[in-house]
């Protein structure tokens, strides 16, 4: 791999993870209509998810770190309620009830658990379907013209007012599916479940927020599933440099790309990767079409 290469693969991670556009539709694309090829890497892989991760933990840096913090704190307070309530049982004694989610990032981190659920149950369970999806040209394609369709539905939308305090786990499980749904190739994870926030009357700043802040343990849950095939992986010096500078572009350009969404949501101006997805979803299928006659 040249660096060249691995530059170009750092900027369509970056353009496409966050942009309402599908990352992996447009890999399964370049992949039959460009020869592009595929099979980059188990580790480049994983270090391009890493970069984008980066972009996420620096343009929400004081979330992450709340979230993380509390999250823990979270965890730690609910394994010792857990403990103290069967030790009462034991020893019959009274239970003192108290209550573990006691602030709002407490709260926005149990709702992105919650979220990450259905989309690792949905994602595991496609996982299959999904490397058999991004085999056939039309899929992708189709997927496409379905995130047009969802982005246009969802253009001009008022935004609604919920924010950690009014959305419930309910609406975490909604929004969880529709990231695991978005596994598939050409469904836009950040057009999905952004969508799915402003469906469920959420405020857009929040919408975006809670959209990217989810990507966070999908993206480390994919990684971690893939370590295996990176353990023991035989690298040369200079694969692993062209590996960082793909790394370091996708963390680039993905900055860039959240914040320009954040602008996007804002505005409401979703109609113009709307046309772009319809437009390239319908090329690909009309390709598809006529490479098989």
């Amino acid at each position: 791999m040249d660096f060249l290469y691995a530059i170009f693969m750092g900027i369509i991670q970056g353009l496409t993870e966050f942009l309402p556009v599908s990352s992996s539709g447009h890999l399964a694309i370049f992949q039959h209509i460009f020869g592009l090829k595929a099979d980059t890497g188990v580790l480049f892989e994983a270090l391009l998810h890493l970069g984008t991760l980066a972009a996420v933990c620096l343009v929400f840096w004081k979330d992450v770190k709340n979230l993380v913090v509390h999250g823990l704190g979270l965890i730690g307070d609910a394994c010792l309620y857990a403990w103290q309530w069967v030790m009462c049982k034991v020893q019959h004694r009274p239970f003192k009830r108290r209550r573990l989610v006691n602030n709002a990032y407490r709260k926005f981190a149990l709702l992105i658990i919650v979220t990450s659920i259905p989309t690792a149950i949905i994602g595991f369970a496609l996982k299959g379907v999904i490397n058999a999806a991004s085999s056939v040209l039309v899929i992708p394609g189709i997927c496409l013209v379905v995130t047009a369709i969802i982005l246009l539905l969802v253009d001009g939308r008022p935004g609604g007012k919920k924010k950690v305090k009014a959305a419930t786990y309910g609406n975490a499980a909604v929004i969880g599916i529709a990231q695991g749904i978005a596994t598939l190739p050409g469904i836009s994870r950040s057009g999905s479940t952004i969508a799915a926030c402003l469906f469920l009357g959420m405020d857009r700043s929040f919408a975006v927020r809670y959209s990217f802040l989810a990507s966070v343990p999908a993206i480390v849950g994919a990684n971690l599933l893939e370590i295996g095939g990176i353990i023991g992986q035989p690298v040369s010096a200079t694969l692993i440099a062209s590996y960082i500078v793909g790394m370091l572009v996708a963390a680039v350009v993905g900055y860039i790309c959240i914040k320009v969404m954040i602008n996007i949501v804002k505005k409401s101006r979703y109609q113009y990767f709307a046309y772009y997805c319809a437009i390239i979803g319908i090329i690909s299928i009309i390709a598809y079409f006529f490479f098989n006659k």
